[in-house]
């Protein structure tokens, strides 16, 4: 995989690598992340979450660039990326990996050193992955799952219930 930068002159990559981090993590630790069929329900929040990465950056490039001579360029640096463990559900995981390679490819994109807002060949291609995303799901994880793997499952530990309260 490629490697994360760990920092970035621009705040519209910041919210959008957060976001994106978060939603990894989600579908990491969803209920179908350990077994191979994806349930409705994490298919919907996976559906959710890559609408609002794209709605996220329809707000971004709908927004003018910022003047910023007083504070641009300014590096702000970039959460840790999260650990994408293995899981027993492929598609999950096939998921998880297009985020991941969405966000990495921002966060190195020519954009992550504007100030403000997005390239055009910046915002086209997490838009393509996004798409091929919303493709996974609905011309293979809907027609295709749950498999029946009696022989290779299960092959990895689940990978455990989500954060609990403060």
């Amino acid at each position: 995989m490629p490697i994360a930068a760990t920092s970035t002159y621009n705040t519209d990559v910041f919210g959008l690598t957060r976001r994106i981090n978060r939603f990894i993590l989600e579908m990491a630790l969803s209920q179908s992340s350990g077994v191979s069929q994806t349930n409705s329900f994490d298919l919907v929040r996976a559906q959710t979450y890559i609408q609002a990465v794209r709605s996220y950056l329809a707000w971004v490039i709908g927004q003018p660039a910022l003047d910023l001579p007083e504070t641009g360029p300014t590096s702000i640096s970039l959460p840790a990326a999260p650990v994408i463990p293995v899981m027993e559900n492929d598609s999950t995981y096939d998921l998880c990996i297009m985020m991941e390679l969405a966000r990495d490819e921002l966060v190195n994109s020519q954009s992550s050193r504007l100030s403000s807002n997005m390239i055009a060949f910046d915002s086209d291609r997490l838009i393509a992955i996004m798409d091929k995303a919303d493709s996974l799901i609905l011309s293979y994880i809907t027609v295709i799952d749950p498999l029946d793997q009696p022989e290779t499952s299960p092959m990895s530990a689940v990978t455990g219930p989500g954060n609990r309260g403060v």
